[in-house]
């Protein structure tokens, strides 16, 4: 059962069918009328319609006598009524009932009419009003639901905001501590340089000075030191190279994030504000049939919250590899300087030791020539001496050689024969003795002067030693980098 008023189911949304004929038919006429007017069926276009327009045009033809002419309009010849005569026009065809229940079924149909109309309104009416309220219902729950939707875009692009200058921040960061590894790297080949010119340098050093002592050993593990350093730091800054290209991916994920965030926040925002009396509001059919979304809300907030997520992990990764960096610096900043102070100290130690044999051989050196010259001084004695007793020897061989000459019996020997004899052998004896003392004197003359070259060559060895280390390498090793540049800061 349908209720009256529905607004798409109401009985006035579908009036009955009006009559074609208001009056009623002839056949239910009183059967008088039969026999007074001949009966002729009008044709289908003389039948009254139920539009007003019709009677206005059938009222407007002009009543007459004569027969319908071919011309008539909407009549053919073969459907014309035949003549007529003015009696039989003057009979009439309807009872007063027939017209008083025609008034009143005029009547009723209209007010019928005017009910179904009233209804009508009146369901009408509400209808608007109902369909108003909806439309200001579903608009404010729009307005409501973009307006939430500005505030989500809005919480998330300051979420976006603050991860991004955190994350600049931290690439800045990140980008000044390579930087500073990348000096204290630098500032690493002047050491390494320093050291191997140094073991270069003690190559040159002669002789029985060319050891492998404490200052070479410590030489070595400094190099050895300074490469381990410098692979060290060149593994750090390949991590902070890789670093940057993840913060860098990650910020630009940010950025876009953040771009689409505030193009979507200004679109929503212009809608949000959008209000029936806008301008720039416009027909655009068929826009609803088309679904160009690509996410839903928890896809919408979750792509952003990896956004963030992915940037917060880089950035603790990163902050990370900085403490690392840091400690890094700082630990061989102090290997390397205590490396450097090691050497040092055998430097000292060694040039100590070089300058103590250096001292100690130029005290010999000083006594061996005094003893030479002395050796000398008793080698020209000795060969004065043995000058001296050439002509002793010369008179005792002359006194015994005169003798020889004496006649038979006078040849005695006599005790000045005897004295002359044994003077000669005296003096032969101390003349061979004065030789012999005389070689053996030039024999320790020789060694002296061995001695003595070889004490000049230890001594320009040592000299040449010292020069090398005191001079050349400890020389050099006064430019050794501070600490504040070993750690990048400079």
């Amino acid at each position: 059962m349908e209720l009256v008023g529905s607004p798409l189911t109401a009985t006035h949304a579908h009036p009955r069918s009006t009559p074609t004929n208001f009056l009623p038919a002839i056949s239910t006429m009183a059967s008088s009328y039969k026999n007074r007017f001949p009966y002729y069926p009008l044709p289908q276009s003389f039948s009254l319609p139920w539009a007003p327009s019709a009677y206005y045009r059938t009222a407007a033809i002009n009543p007459t006598l004569a027969p319908f002419s071919g011309s008539a309009q909407g009549l053919t010849p073969s459907k014309t009524l035949p003549f007529v005569s003015n009696r039989t026009s003057l009979f009439t065809r309807y009872t007063p009932d027939d017209w008083y229940r025609s008034n009143l079924t005029n009547y009723r149909e209209s007010e019928t009419s005017r009910h179904n109309s009233e209804n009508l309104r009146v369901d009408t009416s509400r209808l608007i009003q109902d369909k108003y309220q909806q439309t200001k219902k579903t608009q404010t729950e729009s307005t409501k639901n973009l307006g939430e939707r500005v505030n989500d875009i809005d919480f998330w692009k300051s979420e976006l905001c603050h991860e991004l200058d955190e994350m600049i921040g931290e690439t800045n960061a990140l980008s000044d501590m390579k930087r500073r590894l990348e000096r204290a790297l630098a500032e690493t080949e002047a050491p390494l340089q320093v050291a191997q010119e140094c073991l270069l340098h003690r190559e040159k050093r002669m002789g029985i000075d060319l050891v492998h002592d404490n200052v070479e050993k410590e030489l070595f593990t400094e190099v050895d030191v300074i490469r381990s350093c410098q692979e060290r730091m060149q593994r750090f800054l390949d991590r902070a190279k890789a670093q940057l290209a993840s913060n860098r991916a990650a910020q630009h994920e940010v950025e876009r994030d953040l771009a689409n965030k505030q193009t979507a926040y200004r679109i929503d925002d212009k809608c949000h504000h959008l209000r029936n009396t806008s301008d720039g509001i416009s027909y655009h059919r068929g826009v609803e049939r088309v679904d160009a979304t690509i996410s839903v809300p928890d896809s919408w907030a979750k792509f952003t919250d990896d956004n963030i997520l992915r940037s917060q992990s880089e950035r603790a990764a990163s902050a990370k590899l900085r403490d690392e960096i840091e400690n890094l610096l700082v630990v061989t900043a102090n290997e390397m300087w205590n490396q450097f102070n090691s050497a040092n100290v055998a430097f000292t130690n060694r040039i100590a030791e070089t300058a103590d044999a250096k001292s100690k051989i130029q005290t010999h050196l000083a006594k061996t020539l005094q003893e030479i010259f002395q050796i000398e001084m008793s080698i020209e004695a000795i060969r004065k001496a043995i000058r001296d007793k050439v002509p002793p020897l010369k008179v005792a061989q002359t006194r015994l050689d005169e003798r020889t000459r004496r006649p038979h019996v006078e040849l005695c020997r006599d005790s000045a024969q005897l004295r002359l004899v044994n003077e000669v052998h005296e003096l032969d004896e101390t003349i061979q003795s004065l030789q012999q003392r005389l070689r053996d004197a030039e024999d320790t003359l020789q060694t002296l002067v061995r001695s003595k070259a070889v004490l000049e060559h230890d001594l320009a060895v040592k000299a040449n030693s010292l020069f090398i280390d005191q001079e050349k390498c400890m020389g050099m090793r006064k430019s050794f980098p501070c600490t504040a540049r070993l750690v990048g800061y400079v």
